[in-house]
């Protein structure tokens, strides 16, 4: 986008585009998001950054009214290195709070002269800017939101002590980490509640019903409303529900833990279970180009492709889908949860990798195959051989996938599609899309709809979304 295109959706205050640029403004030396609610300085008077850190590195200081800290996360833009996404990745799960970008370069596979040049060259900044900058939000949004004491915070935000976290705030916002908190609305005295923006249009709806339908018996819980579910933190029993705050564009989020130090970790899977970074102007102005594609479109410009919580648990619901009905994989996943996973006050949790690499594939209602795979992979993942954070791309995830006798490239290709958010992960082979693109695009065969699929290149992900929605009318 130009300056011209940054103007007209400031004036317009349009949420689309919350969390796209950021404007600072010169007289009074604060930046804001878009949606800003208050009076609107001249145009000689702003300038726009691309992101809150490069905001932060010219002077200016965060808004205390729309609070950039609440603003949807960077999206993935075209065009934008696999490298540096990845690296946005693992610095919003706190890669740099304990180890330095050395070791983070080294997790990528590159030197840490080329990832400080990438990311100068996508984003206007370095890595190191990017943490500070989500150290902070997370602080801002932790003291905003809950009534954790100022210590709690500290660490969980990845300051450390108190004293680093008072001189950030005190260094950007000129006052005390406690003073951030005035007026904001707090969660009630059971758990957490936090509010997490996205930009609309947003087919909550649709999210919902494509999670009911694969959700875990015991484990998984969707109603015609919101969404929830048990979860297992540092091997601690908790649970979240999620409804959607339509008017105000934020899922609502209340979440249960036994230790609160795990908190922002399940705001960041949540935010991937919903697909809440996505931008669906930019995705739509892609997808739309293909006529073919428009019309589906255009049904539902408010597309996301829902994530998963854990991304072991969506590569065993990949094998065992294999070959079988959505609603048969549901009912097998249910199993596998009963006969494996924990039960804590009548509610289940999903066993981890270490509960399922015991496993007797003979005692699984699946074929000895599929289910020696699971048992590989629970092997795997639990010795630390499989890392899903430590692939710097999809392709690499995929070709490590695949070395797994009974995996194959479309169970591959989904676990990437939902447990790593790859939005150009496309199933060209799943015998719906085929028949949907036989259908109503008169492509002969799953080759042909690989090859139309370039077309929709970076965002095929959202185009089998939107061809699978079509299967579900017929």
């Amino acid at each position: 986008m130009n300056s011209q295109a940054f103007e007209l959706a400031r004036q317009a205050r349009d949420p689309r585009f919350d969390g796209r640029f950021y404007i600072g403004v010169k007289t009074t030396g604060i930046y804001c998001r878009p949606v800003c609610r208050v009076r609107l300085p001249k145009p000689e008077n702003v300038m726009f950054f691309a992101s809150a850190a490069a905001a932060g590195m010219a002077g200016f200081r965060p808004c205390l009214r729309c609070r950039p800290e609440s603003a949807p996360g960077t999206p993935a833009w075209s065009g934008t290195s696999a490298t540096v996404t990845r690296g946005l990745k693992l610095i919003a799960a706190g890669e740099l709070d304990q180890a330095g970008v050395v070791a983070l370069s080294d997790r990528l596979g590159v030197t840490s002269r080329h990832l400080r040049r990438l990311f100068v060259a996508h984003l206007g900044v370095t890595p190191v800017a990017i943490a500070q900058t989500r150290r902070l939000q997370a602080a801002a949004t932790l003291l905003a939101q809950t009534t954790l004491s100022v210590t709690q915070v500290a660490q969980m935000a990845g300051y450390g002590s108190v004293r680093r976290l008072n001189a950030h705030v005190q260094k950007v916002y000129g006052r005390t980490p406690s003073s951030l908190r005035r007026g904001s609305e707090k969660s009630p005295a059971r758990g957490f509640t936090l509010r997490l923006g996205y930009r609309p249009p947003f087919d909550f709806a649709g999210v919902l019903n494509f999670l009911s339908v694969r959700g875990i018996p015991g484990v998984e819980w969707v109603s015609p409303s919101s969404y929830g579910r048990s979860i297992l933190v540092d091997g601690q029993p908790g649970s979240f529900t999620v409804s959607n705050d339509a008017e105000n564009h934020v899922l609502v989020c209340h979440i249960e833990l036994a230790d609160p130090a795990g908190l922002m970790r399940v705001r960041a899977r949540i935010k991937a279970l919903f697909d809440l970074d996505a931008d669906p102007l930019e995705i739509n102005q892609c997808l739309t180009k293909d006529p073919l594609l428009a019309a589906f479109v255009a049904e539902n410009p408010g597309q996301r492709v829902p994530g998963g919580w854990d991304p072991f648990e969506i590569a065993v619901r990949a094998i065992v889908g294999q070959q079988i009905s959505v609603k048969g994989a549901t009912t097998v996943m249910g199993r596998i949860a009963q006969q494996y996973g924990r039960l804590v006050n009548q509610t289940q949790f999903f066993p981890s990798p270490a509960e399922l690499e015991i496993l007797d594939p003979i005692d699984l209602p699946m074929p000895r195959g599929r289910a020696a795979a699971i048992q590989m992979l629970a092997a795997k993942v639990a010795s630390g051989e499989i890392d899903f954070d430590r692939f710097s791309d999809s392709q690499s995830l995929i070709d490590t996938l695949v070395r797994i006798k009974g995996i194959g490239g479309w169970t591959a290709r989904y676990v990437s599609m939902r447990a790593i958010n790859d939005p150009d992960a496309f199933l060209h082979d799943d015998l719906v899309l085929v028949r949907i693109a036989r259908q109503q695009l008169g492509l002969a065969d799953g080759q042909a709809l690989l090859e139309c699929s370039r077309n929709w290149q970076p965002w095929r992900a959202y185009a089998g979304m939107h061809l699978w929605r079509q299967a579900s009318k017929m």
